[in-house]
């Protein structure tokens, strides 16, 4: 009876911190940005702000990852040595919605392009 008190309560920690563990970045879908937003810019300042979007896009999804990997390595602690470990996997709302907003911006902008018909060339990783 003992094990299946024990294994219960592993079960429940891991379920806790498999809830609250951060998405890898290619996981975070992208927020709705209006189009409406760029309506006025230029191609050339739209090619500018793709630019630094990406840039800080590629921030984001670096800090999302580290974040992921430190939930995973928080989680298999948890499992293999320490349970109470489990309730350390927290995750960060923050950066994933940062993540979101930030590619739902580059997708804007693209659309953008396509409406004004700058040629600008938009590459996924």
């Amino acid at each position: 009876m003992k094990i299946i008190y024990k294994a219960a309560a592993i079960a429940s920690a891991l379920s806790i911190s498999a809830a609250g563990c951060a998405s890898r970045s290619e996981n975070v879908a992208a927020s709705y940005v209006s189009t409406a937003a760029y309506s006025s810019y230029s191609c050339r300042e739209l090619s500018l702000e793709a630019q630094r979007v990406s840039a800080a896009a590629a921030a984001a999804s670096g800090a999302q990852d580290s974040q992921h990997t430190r939930d995973v390595v928080a989680t298999t602690a948890a499992v293999v040595i320490f349970w109470p470990a489990a309730f350390f996997v927290g995750g960060d709302n923050a950066k994933t919605a940062e993540l979101a907003n930030l590619k739902g911006q580059m997708q804007a902008i693209e659309q953008a392009s396509i409406q004004k018909k700058c040629g600008i060339s938009f590459r996924r990783a």
